[in-house]
């Protein structure tokens, strides 16, 4: 029996503790082996122990931890480099989590509607989203019951109905700064959007001059078979956020913008551990990995073959 009092109680965990992860396979204290569908909670895209992502790390370990977010370092640069490469965006602000992630896109849409659009605010967010656990991103989630968990909720965010752009229409006002969704709903029950739909939102938000938000916390870095989920769609959004699969199991997330979003000033947004050298140098092991030729072919095979 382990003695976990010190531990506090969030969830409901086995009396068993994990030890070696290699590959599809999780070991545990008593030398039980598991194959691990659930990798991470849908974090390590690339399985336990990747060879890549442990060279990495350990040859940034030998260099430098952590010079403080005050100072560039050449990881930070390199992956921010191949994320901007292969996207539309042109500005990476490196975090530590979804949640922060999708934190700092709330900021930085409010912060461009108070230049560009008369101090709007809202974000419209859908039914059944989740965006993370913050009290903010709580607030943006569409969670059944997370509207009275931690209430009052921080006000700003009216729910539409997914892939029906009349319920976003019906709540277009003018404090409306953003749309915010995910190309795939997680927690939800893996609800994808439509194609069309999402042609569609992105012709609307051009049309009104209103920003474009993709949470791509769980749908990106690969899942899809493209490199980010709305790429199914050949949209282009304003702001994009990234979690779990970019790290492949080490805490690391990034949001992108356009250079016409980038509002920031210094004092606006911060944060002890982003763009740490060490995560970054995990980050590009594992997008190096995801875009090396055939990576991507091969994941949409096997998507077709378990579609079946």
């Amino acid at each position: 029996m382990l003695d976990t009092h010190s531990i506090m109680y969030i969830t409901k965990r086995p009396e068993v503790m994990m030890t070696l992860g290699e590959g599809s396979w999780l070991t545990d204290n008593n030398g039980k082996k598991y194959l691990d569908f659930m990798q991470g909670w849908a974090v390590n895209c690339l399985g336990h122990s990747n060879l890549g992502m442990i060279e990495a790390l350990n040859k940034q370990a030998r260099k430098v931890f952590n010079p403080s977010p005050a100072f560039y370092n050449e990881p930070m640069i390199r992956l921010a480099d191949l994320l901007t490469s292969h996207s539309n965006f042109d500005k990476v602000f490196f975090a530590n989590s979804g949640a922060e992630a999708n934190e700092g896109a709330i900021k930085l849409a409010r912060k461009w509607g108070q230049l560009h659009k008369n101090n709007a605010f809202e974000i419209i967010t859908f039914d059944h989203s989740f965006h993370g656990r913050t009290l903010a991103t709580m607030s943006a989630s569409g969670k059944p019951g997370w509207d009275t968990m931690f209430a009052p909720q921080v006000p700003g965010f009216p729910k539409a109905d997914l892939n029906d752009l009349e319920s976003v229409k019906k709540l277009i006002n003018k404090n409306t700064v953003a749309v915010m969704l995910e190309p795939i709903q997680g927690e939800g029950g893996v609800i994808p959007t439509t194609i069309e739909f999402m042609r569609d939102l992105r012709a609307l938000t051009k049309k009104l001059g209103i920003l474009l938000i993709v949470d791509e916390v769980q749908s990106g870095c690969g899942r899809t078979g493209r490199l980010f989920g709305h790429q199914l769609s050949g949209i282009e959004p304003d702001i994009m956020t990234l979690g779990k699969g970019i790290g492949g199991g080490v805490p690391l997330s990034a949001l992108l913008c356009t250079d016409a979003v980038a509002s920031f000033v210094p004092g606006d947004q911060g944060g002890t551990y982003n763009g740490n050298p060490l995560m970054c140098a995990v980050g590009i092991s594992v997008i190096e990995q995801l875009t090396a030729p055939g990576f991507l072919e091969s994941v949409q095979e096997k998507g077709a073959i378990s579609s079946l």
